[in-house]
């Protein structure tokens, strides 16, 4: 819906998948799409699953945003029991670092849910996964990241979500 630099780190993944849902309001799913199933990695037998994923993800990011669910979903917290992570340690200098289970340098080839699991883990680490919010529009739950100063952000782009809502207040007025 918008031509916005996407979420920083791992949280792009999330972004994206959350923002295969095309359109709320018609249903229309990228993930029907066989190229947009591979960038992530996932089958049509997926599927099922993937949609549960991106669904709780999106209402996840609708309480970043200060919203209710827009429709029940599965705890996203129960969903990401399914992606165990390790801790590994540094033999040299003792550091610590979450890695996918038979981690290797790329973790594109991890199971969508273990990636998605290690990318909420280390932005909220690193105290952005609460930046990670959903567009206030009912027509529209984009995700987006919010870059305000003050974090306060509601939509998904302030010149069309942000500009249909403050023309609707307008004209209520």
């Amino acid at each position: 819906m918008t031509d916005r630099a996407p979420a920083p780190g791992g949280l792009a993944l999330i972004e994206a998948l959350v923002n295969t849902l095309l359109d709320i309001t018609t249903g229309e799913d990228a993930l029907e799409r066989a190229e947009v199933r591979r960038s992530f990695g996932i089958t049509r037998a997926d599927l099922d699953d993937v949609r549960e994923l991106r669904e709780s993800l999106r209402a996840t990011c609708l309480a970043h945003a200060g919203h209710p669910p827009h429709r029940e979903v599965t705890p996203l917290g129960d969903l990401l029991t399914r992606a165990p992570l390790t801790v590994a340690i540094d033999a040299e200098d003792g550091s610590a670092e979450l890695v996918l289970p038979d981690s290797t340098d790329s973790t594109d080839s991890a199971p969508l849910t273990s990636r998605v699991a290690l990318a909420i883990a280390q932005a909220e680490a690193a105290g952005t996964w609460v930046r990670l919010k959903a567009c206030e529009a009912e027509d529209c739950h984009w995700a987006y990241y919010d870059r305000s100063p003050a974090g306060r952000g509601r939509w998904c782009d302030m010149s069309v979500c942000g500009a249909r809502a403050k023309m609707r207040r307008y004209r209520a007025k």
